[in-house]
């Protein structure tokens, strides 16, 4: 290769693997709000204390290197003494921070993410509380992250294929070979298939086998619904009133401890609280004015009026009518959480979405290893003794061993 089409490759190839390492670091390292989602947001808020303290001006109480130290292992700065990490450590209760690999630039984003929120504004000058209507999380689209790639490993398969096609030359100038005639597209790319006869089999094998396992899941992933998170026409965060205020479920969805489903609780039983706080903490007036709309309410004197109308919630989980499901059988009977199903609807749900896929394999997966909790239960008295004699030395009885796989349980 000569040095003057040397020196351009290297002018070429430089800027091109520089454009991907600078794209991917830059785009990771400054997204602070993904990184923070993705890495504190379960444990953390901006401005209150959820598991771990509220990070409002975290860098003004600890210093920016202390800081960098603690996020990428709290317990090992605990273990070398250092007071402020054991005081710390035991003023949230002795719960502790996993290990995070993060990059200091990572870091650096989310604190200046946190940073950014804090300063928010909660109350405008007039002093009325501004409602924020709640933001369903979205995740980053990687599809910009795979065009900066793919553009860059075209550039520099073109620059290897300059470079290969130039040796050749070379070499045959060097020979006294007489250069090939030239050739079409359409005939480059024939001399190029049948000279390579095994890669094209093993791409067709590979896109034969790909497409299989593709089309497989594609039709398992029918009618399954996880993840489902429509919107809803009152903004009800379980978070909120399951987690931080502690509403036990069954207050809203009595259905739950008394027949087959758990039903939506009516805007009656919202009013036993809401006559009386009328005003929520990030929606302020918005979203609770939407319930006495429905019943037409009028907070200022406390009456009803005529105009009242039905609240026409999304619903989120449904079962196809081929299945029967009997909430109060697993609620009070089987003892099941509702967590179990639902998901920890208390700790992350601002806006209720499908936690569990709901299929019939999720169902007997949970029959299977579930114990039935038989002692002190007077449904299952008599059949606890039973099972004791028929199969000596077992204690523990799962779904399945009481009938839980048969298919006329849930199939009717």
């Amino acid at each position: 290769m000569s040095k003057p089409y040397f020196s351009r490759f290297l002018h070429s190839l430089i800027p091109a693997i520089f454009l991907t390492i600078f794209s991917f670091q830059f785009v990771n390292a400054q997204d602070g709000e993904a990184l923070f989602n993705a890495n504190c947001k379960a444990c953390h808020a901006v401005k209150e204390k959820v598991v771990g303290p509220a990070l409002e001006g975290v860098e003004t109480r600890h210093d920016h290197a202390w800081l960098l130290k603690w996020i990428k292992n709290s317990q090992a700065v605990i273990k070398s003494g250092d007071e402020k990490a054991i005081k710390l450590f035991n003023d949230n209760n002795k719960v502790a921070m996993p290990p995070f690999n993060l990059k200091d630039a990572e870091i650096d984003a989310i604190l200046a993410y946190v940073k950014k929120e804090s300063e928010k504004q909660e109350t405008p000058a007039g002093g009325a509380p501004t409602a924020v209507a709640p933001v369903k999380e979205q995740s980053k689209p990687i599809w910009p992250y795979l065009l900066i790639a793919a553009v860059v490993l075209i550039i520099i398969s073109g620059i290897l294929r300059s470079v290969q096609l130039t040796l050749q030359k070379t070499v045959r100038a060097k020979n006294n070979i007489p250069e090939p005639p030239a050739m079409t597209r359409k005939a480059r790319t024939l001399y190029w298939i049948r000279n390579n006869k095994k890669l094209i089999a093993g791409i067709i094998v590979l896109l034969v086998v790909w497409g299989n396992v593709k089309g497989w899941y594609t039709l398992m992933s029918i009618g399954v619904s996880q993840g489902y998170t429509p919107d809803q026409p009152i903004a009800y965060s379980h978070m909120l009133h399951a987690g931080k205020l502690q509403i036990q479920c069954i207050y809203c969805h009595s259905g739950a401890e008394k027949g087959k489903t758990a039903g939506i609780p009516s805007a009656n039983v919202c009013m036993n609280c809401h006559k009386f706080v009328k005003k929520g903490p990030t929606t302020g007036t918005e979203e609770i004015a939407k319930i006495y709309k429905a019943l037409d309410y009028d907070p200022s004197t406390g009456t009803y009026g005529p105009n009242q109308h039905p609240i026409h919630w999304t619903r989120v989980h449904n079962l196809p009518d081929l299945a029967y499901f009997n909430h109060s059988q697993h609620v009070v009977v089987g003892k099941v959480a509702c967590q179990t199903c639902h998901g920890p609807v208390q700790d992350s749900m601002t806006v209720i979405s499908q936690y569990s896929p709901l299929t019939m394999g999720w169902c007997i997966d949970c029959h299977r290893r579930t114990p039935v909790k038989m002692e002190g239960n007077a449904y299952y008295t008599d059949f606890h003794k039973t099972l004791m004699e028929r199969m000596p030395g077992d204690t523990v009885f799962t779904v399945k061993d009481i009938g839980g796989l048969e298919c006329s349980r849930c199939h009717y």
